[in-house]
């Protein structure tokens, strides 16, 4: 037999099987001709969806527990501020009422001096003395002291001891001061004793 002959001896079908053994081999999972899914990237892109859900709650969590967060703290900021606005005054009315408790104390002691020094009695080393005790009562205190021949009469500061009609005033006008009166800032620790000419 010739190789020719041999060569003619394959039929056309051994020839189709073999070449479509020669060609690539498809299995059952890939399916790119069709576009279609398989069950298992299908599962993965599931899973996949699931963890991004899952991810996106937790950050909506914490966002939520980041909010209270600051609003407590917040919340603690102002309680602290006033707080340490509340002590300050407390701490300012604290310091006034101690003043005005020393100056109340000493009201005998500042009517002495002023009746003193009315009556030119009041010199040399005590007068030094007496207007050193009232500058430091005014300027680190802020006591002053009030009530003058000619001031308008203010019900609200003065006590009116004695009241006379008088063509010389247009209006109520303290004409003698019996007692001056004492006040730190607008608080008036008492009242100035006077006498008023009334317009008529």
């Amino acid at each position: 037999m010739t190789p020719t002959d041999r060569n003619d001896d394959r039929t056309p079908a051994a020839e189709a099987d073999s070449a479509a053994g020669d060609g690539p081999e498809v299995t059952p999972e890939t399916s790119e001709d069709t576009g279609e899914q398989t069950p298992a990237a299908g599962a993965n892109q599931e899973a996949g969806e699931q963890t991004l859900a899952d991810l996106k709650a937790e950050n909506a969590k914490l966002a939520d527990e980041l909010a209270r967060a600051r609003a407590d703290h917040y919340n603690t900021d102002q309680q602290y501020a006033n707080f340490v606005r509340r002590s300050r005054e407390s701490e300012r009315e604290a310091r006034k009422a101690g003043v005005s408790d020393v100056v109340e104390a000493l009201l005998e002691v500042l009517d002495g001096i002023d009746l003193a020094r009315q009556h030119g009695d009041l010199v040399g080393p005590y007068a030094t003395t007496a207007q050193a005790l009232e500058n430091t009562l005014k300027t680190r205190f802020g006591v002053e002291r009030y009530g003058e021949v000619g001031d308008v009469f203010d019900p609200e500061i003065h006590e009116a001891l004695f009241a006379q009609p008088s063509d010389d005033v247009e209006v109520d006008t303290i004409s003698e001061v019996a007692q001056p009166g004492y006040k730190i800032d607008e608080r008036v620790l008492r009242a100035a004793r006077v006498l008023v000419a009334t317009a008529e």
